[in-house]
């Protein structure tokens, strides 16, 4: 076998360990020889994947070696790309006849959600968050349910794989909601195997309202994102989609054999909107929880832990009678001895006296891609917008880190050096580990402004969805 004596030393000095100083000026000597890390960074820019769509809010890839790409709209489609960069002309799966009226201007209820079954290649089951029209009846403290929270599973069609089979809906949850907002609405799932699903605290303001619980805290009226007894808001939930009717209650949940609601993973969230697995190193699972007035916040979850709301906003005293003042001080355990969990990340939120920018945190991806290594690692986030009711969201890159908040910066794309020039409403990851975001020139689910778009290196042009290729 003949050796390439360049490449045989470039690949010598990637490696890790030891390296004598004479061996790395030898090494150099090599004409073409050039670290990695001697390369400028690729600049970041954006590439069109779909367009025409309402309100995008996140996109997956399917795992069953199609690379197909599946985007859900708010407005209650699931769209694919194909490997050709086609963007298909029918819906995946449409159920916009059985969600809840949205408001145009803006809306947090609709299809929220969407996940495939990890054994999706030989089962064909996904599933979905979406919000319907509420039942008969309403919360204590009077009014009526605003809508009702669903989480289903459904089976792509064994004829055609682009299609979803509507007659197979299979309510696995359901939940009354009080009001409009804070419904959470990310599902994944975990390298366990278990679907996981973010609950908001309900809506209104201050996790306090009709439907809102007392809880331990009596400094603040309500607290659904402090309870855990009296219904699922709030929390993040695990549950097993592979036994049981609709599942079953993994044993390792934390508070099996005691008190609080056995799907309860974790607690004390005022709106989880979007979250993610890492796709590398330990896994570990990122929410954005959209804060009240004064911050917002990225936490990092883990079993049990209960992560402040309505005790704390971010790191600070949250105080529900004036929520632009921070209380000079507050528990740092609950009653059963758990310490609040304070966020990896803190932005101020653009109604901080303090002054900020951030209208609502938009959680994102561990980027774990190849075209971008000098992203590889870090974790991608955004704003949903700033100030002013223009399309004008920005993003943001973090290196995770130890404890405490962790760093951050803007991560700024080529030809749009001052913000992305859309509202930010959500991520996409492939399988690949390349990023996507779900955005759109308007605020609220209306229009057809909506598209998705990719990170990739500095591009020569944009031919747009239909390129040819794998996107």
């Amino acid at each position: 076998m003949k050796i390439n004596s360049t490449k045989a030393n470039c690949m010598l000095r990637r490696m890790t360990g030891p390296i004598s100083v004479a061996l790395f000026t030898v090494l150099f000597a090599f004409p073409g020889c050039k670290k990695d890390d001697d390369k400028p960074p690729k600049a970041v820019d954006t590439k069109v994947i779909a367009e025409n769509l309402v309100s995008p809010l996140g996109l997956v890839e399917a795992p069953d070696r199609s690379h197909r790409l599946f985007i859900h709209d708010q407005a209650g489609k699931i769209w694919i790309v194909d490997e050709d960069g086609t963007q298909l002309s029918t819906p995946f799966l449409d159920v916009t006849g059985k969600m809840v009226g949205l408001n145009p201007g803006y809306d947090e209820r609709g299809l929220l959600g969407f996940a495939f079954h990890p054994n999706f290649r030989n089962n064909r089951k996904f599933y979905i968050y979406y919000t319907l029209p509420p039942r008969p009846g309403g919360p204590s403290g009077g009014g009526t349910w605003n809508n009702l929270s669903r989480i289903s599973e459904f089976t792509a069609s064994a004829a055609d794989p682009n299609v979803a089979d509507p007659g197979t809906e299979k309510v696995i949850l359901e939940l009354d909601d009080p009001q409009s907002n804070h419904n959470g609405g990310a599902i994944g799932f975990g390298e366990d195997g278990y679907l996981y699903i973010a609950i908001g605290d309900g809506g209104a303001a201050n996790d306090v309202a009709p439907g809102h619980v007392e809880d331990w805290y009596a400094t603040n009226q309500g607290g659904n994102g402090q309870d855990i007894e009296a219904n699922l808001f709030g929390n993040i939930l695990r549950v097993d989609v592979n036994s049981g009717n609709p599942y079953s209650i993994p044993a390792s949940n934390p508070f099996v054999g005691k008190p609080g609601k056995d799907e309860i993973w974790a607690y004390g969230f005022r709106n989880p909107y979007r979250f993610s697995f890492d796709m590398g190193g330990s896994h570990w699972l990122y929410v954005g929880d959209a804060g009240q007035s004064l911050y917002e916040e990225i936490d990092v979850v883990t079993r049990g832990g209960n992560y402040g709301w309505n005790v704390k906003e971010g790191t600070h005293c949250f105080d529900a009678a004036h929520n632009t003042v921070e209380l000079p001080g507050c528990p740092v355990q609950d009653t059963m001895g758990k310490q609040l969990i304070d966020p990896v990340i803190e932005m101020n939120n653009a109604s901080n006296p303090k002054g900020g920018k951030a209208t609502t945190i938009i959680g994102g991806n561990v980027y774990r891609g190849n075209d971008l290594p000098q992203l590889r690692g870090k974790y991608i986030f955004g704003i949903f917008s700033q100030p002013g009711g223009t399309p004008n969201g920005e993003l943001y890159m973090s290196s995770p880190a130890g404890s405490g908040l962790w760093s951050f910066e803007e991560l700024i794309l080529k030809d749009r050096p001052n913000d992305i020039g859309y509202y930010l409403k959500g991520f996409g990851q492939d399988l690949d580990g390349e990023v996507y975001l779900t955005v759109s020139g308007v605020a609220g689910p209306t229009g057809n402004t909506g598209k998705v778009l990719k990170l990739i290196p500095e591009k020569k042009d944009n031919s747009g969805p239909g390129h040819g290729g794998k996107w």
